[in-house]
Parts: structure tokens; C-alpha cells; sequence
């Protein structure tokens, strides 16, 4: 492994969203911030861009955040005001000001500028609602900065917009038709239209969205059924804290969850919306979407389902499920981890179609910038033969894996993955069948947990991958999930089944007989710190 601490997976493009983490002791500086400016590349809401921060260029003492849309700066403006978080964690009004301008005439920013040293307050804003502006648009900024104009108060200027491309057509349609590819059952009469499928700058800023404009059509407090990924976590904790977690997604908690819809119930409020993801990240179980579905049903509440790590290819959960699917886009879908994106469809069949759809022609304003959505359709081309790839590699390093883990001299102690979870036969009913151009499979991610932290670090530091926070590459990719994102609520989080003994692993698509064999040797060197020779 060539890559250096802090660079980006090779190629390594201007426009990489990786960093590499080659050590466990390199983890430390980074949750603790201490050295995140040390990083040459990152995942772009944990770090800004080099190309933004020339875009962004503020005067000495003050900074900014830049957005392509007006209620993003306004929605910032708000999050950095609020007195609910209390004095020392807010801005006076007077702090903050947004000013508007014009490159080329052709793109529009809201430039929301604050205090440097308010950037704390102000900052998960940025990084959980995913609403920032890309590298590509940056890079494109920079390239035309001499044709900046600030755009003044009572201008009647006409307001730029991003206009429908070719790229974002594709994608669309692109989309439609994966989800309706090889159905379960017979083919669907009611199918999904590219003009169901709603594209977004990121994955956090689908689901920050989807999240707002339902708090405003009903505000009321959603469930997440099952754990999910840290951003949308955080997405509910920030915006709508009274939200309540499910975080085992477990049969009992079926039950816990219908006592707090039938609460809400006699409370006057329908339920807004149950999340869920199939499977869940980093665990891999799958919930019960038919059970899910009846509560839904029974108590007026949407169902919002996130098959990132399942994947179009792999699953299908429009049949008898979710009344929205989002997906980041900037996972396998693109699978060269230099372009975000994500996707939101509507599934034509749901009886709230209607009523979304309602929403969403309200709400929804395209701002996935055209040089991204360029990329994306390029990278997305050879999705499901990637896929294919990314399940083989994961079967096979999930079944090496759990030989170790029934072997009781090794230091494996289980691996998480549909295949070993006792919830499989929740994500077997939503398997596709299988077709001539593609065999589905159980997706691109599996998590190892070892039977102390001593060997987990020996595992991490012999494994000869490349490692940070990111999944569905090119490359393999591991990452210590509990320790980098919870290293503060490690008790919490336990409750849940979440240790800090455990890697999650994102294969890639390298020779599976050479991965294996790589593998073997981390396990190797973890079983002898475990047990010396």
C-alpha cells in the first residue's frame, strides 16, 4: 500500500472525496481534530475542498459558507440563530449576513458570511445538511472569478438556475429502469417514471431535505427504525430532536414502535414518517419491511427507506414497501469515489404518491450541478457489472471471515452481514431474481468485530488496504466505524451492538483470491497478539 496518511485512493483526481487512515494510531488526531487540516484530500462535508476554500476567500477574522440555493442560506441562517441551543451556542443576527452573487451569469450563490471564530456553531450545518457547493463548481467559480458580480437587494436580475442536462436525464432514467428490472413477482402495472426520481447534491442533503419538507407538511415526530449512518443521525438530532430511535430494529422493537405510534395516535398526530435502511449500516441487519409497511399503513406514517448498501441492483423494495426510496448516489451507484450524488424516488404505486408528489413539486429545486451529474452518469455506466464484483468479494471475505469466527483459537469473534445475521430472511424476500445480466447478491459492506481492542488495532494496522470513511469504491476500503464516529459515546452506542472492536470493510474490486489472501494475514497478525506462538 503506496497511498500516503491523509491522500486520497488512487487515481487520485482533483475531485477524490477519500483519505487514507493507514494506522489505527493515525485515527486519534483526526477524532480529535487535531490534525484534520493535515488531510490533502476528504470527504467534502468533513472537510472543505481547496478549490472551495479559494472560492470562499474571506476577509481576515471572517468566513463563509456558499450555497446555490436561497433557502439553504436561509435554513443556515436559521440553524446559526436558534436560541433553543442556548447563547453560547448561537450567533446574533447581526453576526451574520447573506449576500448574493452571479459567475458567468449562469450560476448563482448565497453567500452566508460569519465570524471565524463562530465556525463551531455554524459548521454542522454544513457538514449534516450536505447543501454546500462542490468541488466542480468551485473549480468552475475560480475559472471564471474576473465575471463575479454581487447581485444587490431590489436587482431584477433574472435568477439562474440549473438546467435540466443530458447527464441528468440519463441518470434519471437510468434509475427508473434499474428499479424496475427483474421485480419481484410479475412486472409492476403502475412503474417508475425518470420524472419520479428526484436528484440531490449528496446523500445527507436527500435525506436533510426529505426530512424538512415533511416537518413542514406535518410536524410531528418521525421514527428510524434499526441504526443508521452518523449523518442522518445527526440529520434528526439537530432538526427535529424529539425523533425516536429503534436502534436494534429488532421484532421486539416492532412492538415498542407501535406503542409510540398508538402514543402519538391518542395524542392527536399522525405519525410523520418511519426511516428505515436495508440493510443497516454498519450492523447489516435487514428489518421487516412487510411489518413495517402495516404500521405505516395503520397509523398515517410514511415509509422512508434508504437502500444504499442493498442497492438497486440487489433488492427491490418498491413491491408491497417503501412509499420512498433514497439512495446515495455516491456510494456503488458512482463507484470511484470523485463525484456525490443521490437520488430520491417516489414509488408510483404508494397510495401517498399523490401527496408526495404534491411536496415535491412544491419543494424540490434542482441544484446537483451539471459537472457533477456529468461524472455520475459516466461513472454509473458499468453499474451492475461493478456490482457483480462488489458482492462476489464480499460473499467470499464474509464466509473466510466467518470460518475464523466459528475456529476458537482465533480472535475473530463474528462477522455482520446478511448472510450471518439471523435477519436474512427479512432481506431474502426482497431479493431480485435472478436474470441473465446480473445474479443479486447481499451488497458491498460486512463488518468484523474481534474479541478484544488489542487485536482489532494488530488486524487494522496488518491490513494491507486502503482505510477511511468511505464505501462502495473502486478499492477496498476498512474503517474502525464505532471508534472514528462514536469514540465519545462508545457506552451509548453499545446498547445498540455497536463496539469499537469492530471494522467495517467495503470491498472493492481487486482480485477476490488476492483479497483473501490479505485478509489472512491481518487475521494472522491479530491472532498472534491475541495468543503468541
Amino acid at each position: 500500500m503506496q497511498t500516503e496518511l491523509g491522500c486520497a485512493l488512487p487515481p487520485a483526481s482533483r475531485h477524490a472525496i477519500t483519505f487514507h487512515l493507514p494506522q489505527w494510531s493515525s485515527l486519534v488526531p483526526f477524532i480529535e481534530k487535531d490534525q484534520v487540516g493535515a488531510l490533502n484530500s476528504g470527504y467534502p462535508h468533513m472537510l472543505w475542498h481547496d478549490d472551495v476554500k479559494d472560492v470562499i476567500n474571506t476577509r481576515e477574522g471572517q468566513t463563509a459558507f456558499i450555497f446555490t440555493s436561497s433557502v439553504s442560506a436561509a435554513e443556515c441562517k436559521e440553524y446559526g440563530t436558534a436560541a433553543d441551543r442556548g447563547k453560547e451556542n448561537m450567533l446574533s443576527p447581526e453576526d451574520i449576513s447573506i449576500r448574493v452573487f452571479d459567475v458567468k451569469g449562469e450560476i448563482r450563490l448565497y453567500v452566508v458570511i460569519f465570524p471565524e471564530s463562530k465556525l463551531p456553531i455554524l459548521h454542522p450545518f454544513w457538514q449534516v445538511s450536505g447543501r454546500g457547493i462542490s468541488s466542480r463548481l468551485a473549480e468552475e467559480c475560480l475559472k471564471n472569478i474576473e465575471t463575479l458580480r454581487e447581485i444587490t437587494e431590489g436587482s431584477t436580475s433574472p435568477i439562474p438556475t440549473v438546467k435540466e442536462s443530458e447527464a441528468h436525464s440519463k441518470i434519471r432514467d437510468r434509475i427508473a429502469k434499474l428499479l424496475e428490472r427483474a421485480p419481484i413477482g410479475a412486472p409492476r402495472r403502475v412503474k417508475v417514471a425518470p420524472e419520479d426520481v428526484y436528484l440531490f447534491p449528496s446523500g445527507t442533503a436527500a435525506i436533510y431535505s426529505v426530512h424538512r419538507h415533511l416537518l413542514e407538511a406535518r410536524c410531528s415526530n418521525p421514527a428510524l427504525f434499526g441504526f443508521a449512518f452518523h449523518n442522518t443521525l445527526q440529520i434528526f438530532d439537530f432538526f427535529q430532536p424529539g425523533y425516536k430511535l429503534f436502534g436494534r430494529g429488532t421484532d421486539d422493537e416492532l412492538v415498542d414502535l407501535e406503542e409510540f405510534l398508538e402514543a402519538q395516535k391518542e395524542e392527536g398526530e399522525n405519525g410523520q414518517a418511519i426511516w428505515a435502511e436495508f440493510p443497516s449500516n454498519p450492523l447489516l441487519t435487514a428489518p421487516q419491511l412487510n411489518r413495517l409497511r402495516e404500521l405505516a399503513d395503520k397509523y398515517g406514517s410514511l415509509l422512508i427507506v434508504d437502500d444504499t448498501i442493498g442497492g438497486f441492483c440487489n433488492v427491490d423494495l418498491l413491491s408491497d414497501g417503501a412509499d420512498m426510496i433514497i439512495t446515495s448516489l455516491t456510494r456503488a451507484f458512482s463507484g470511484h469515489a470523485d463525484v456525490m450524488g443521490a437520488s430520491v424516488v417516489l414509488n408510483p404505486a404508494s397510495h401517498r404518491y399523490s401527496e408526495l408528489k404534491d411536496i415535491f413539486n412544491r419543494h424540490f429545486v434542482n441544484d446537483y450541478y451539471t459537472l457533477d451529474a456529468i461524472a455520475m452518469e459516466k461513472n454509473s455506466r458499468d453499474y451492475l457489472a461493478r456490482s457483480a464484483i462488489l458482492n462476489a468479494n464480499s460473499l467470499a471475505l464474509v464466509k473466510f471471515l466467518d470460518t475464523k469466527a466459528k475456529d476458537p483459537n482465533s480472535t475473530v469473534r463474528q462477522v455482520d452481514y446478511p448472510t450471518t445475521s439471523s435477519s436474512v430472511v427479512n432481506y431474502t424476500a426482497y431479493m431480485r431474481p435472478g436474470a441473465s445480466d446480473f445474479k443479486p447478491g447481499y451488497g458491498y459492506v460486512f463488518t468484523v468485530e474481534f474479541e478484544s481492542i488489542e487485536a482489532t488495532q494488530a488486524f487494522y494496522d496488518n491490513l494491507d488496504t486502503h482505510k477511511g470513511p468511505h464505501i462502495g469504491a473502486h478499492l477496498t476500503i476498512a474503517l474502525p466505524y464505532v471508534r472514528f464516529w462514536y469514540s465519545g459515546q462508545l457506552e451509548w452506542v453499545e446498547k445498540f451492538g455497536m463496539r469499537e472492536t469492530q471494522v467495517r470493510i467495503s470491498p472493492g474490486l481487486e482480485d477476490t483470491g488476492e483479497l483473501v489472501e490479505v485478509f489472512k494475514a491481518a487475521v494472522m497478525a491479530a491472532d498472534e497478539i491475541e495468543m503468541p506462538k
